[in-house]
């Protein structure tokens, strides 16, 4: 395996723009057997989890429910609850037989409160080998949430999905982050990444936690060049570009990746 290039580490992008990152020379990912890509396939469960009279909200969700319909102030729109509903009653079955078709294991970016609501689709994702990835608690903006109820909500993610699967969540997704986001997640500890920000092309195995400079704020986004050998870092490295092109940690005695094994790397 060649050598990773040291990366710089950077400001943590909640509060301080970069639109120069890296530049030109990016440090290099260094992936496993010398491969060239890795895919990652992902899947989102967020049905129950969006914004909803129902769930006690004063809007209904306008964000990302396909049909065009924005939100409403003060009544449920029971066309987008069906949006959110079909991915939870039908469609994320139909993925899930596509992907067990092509022995493929995926990293399932689950809303707590949706989850919580079918446990039946829950443990079909564990039995089947799916990464179980915090989406958070709810499927909502948390640039307007107040600073003290994230932090609540960053702790019922944890700890439902710890009850749910059986095991503390690794990794993290807000989707729609605010400038607290990622000082509270490093504040609750204990995952190796998390995957809001879209900024660069690197992959998610190189952990701030070894070469992280003492002087470094919380919440910064260095990455650093060490493949993981812990499975506790004390602070999560940011995923980048993972909408578009992610991967999972690597370990070095594996050609794939590992806890579980959901990035296909294809050789040049």
């Amino acid at each position: 395996m060649s050598k990773p290039t040291l990366p710089t580490p950077k400001p943590d992008p909640m509060i301080a723009r970069d639109l120069v990152g890296y530049g030109e020379f990016p440090p290099r990912p260094a992936w496993p057997g010398g491969s060239h890509i890795a895919v990652n396939f992902n899947l989102n469960i967020e049905g129950g989890g969006e914004s909803t009279l129902a769930n006690g909200d004063v809007v209904s969700e306008g964000s990302l429910n396909d049909i065009g319909v924005s939100a409403q102030i003060g009544r449920r729109v029971p066309l987008v609850e069906s949006v959110f509903e079909y991915g939870s009653r039908r469609g994320a079955w139909r993925l899930l037989d596509v992907f067990a078709e092509h022995a493929i294991r995926v990293s399932v970016l689950g809303v707590v409160r949706a989850l919580e609501q079918n446990p039946e689709l829950t443990m079909a994702c564990v039995k089947r080998g799916h990464e179980i990835v915090s989406h958070g608690y709810r499927w909502i903006d948390y640039g307007a949430v107040p600073e003290e109820i994230e932090r609540e909500h960053v702790r019922l993610a944890v700890e439902g999905l710890t009850k749910l699967v059986g095991e503390r969540p690794l990794g993290w997704m807000t989707g729609r982050p605010g400038p607290n986001t990622r000082r509270l997640l490093c504040d609750a500890g204990g995952l190796l990444y998390d995957r809001d920000s879209l900024a660069d092309e690197l992959p998610y195995w190189l952990t701030i936690a070894t070469h992280l400079p003492t002087s470094c704020p919380i919440g910064c986004t260095c990455r650093a060049a060490r493949i993981l050998s812990s499975p506790t870092p004390t602070k999560p490295t940011t995923i980048v570009s993972t909408r578009r092109a992610g991967s999972r940690p690597a370990t070095i005695s594996s050609p794939t990746c590992a806890m579980p094994s959901t990035c296909f790397i294809a050789r040049a």
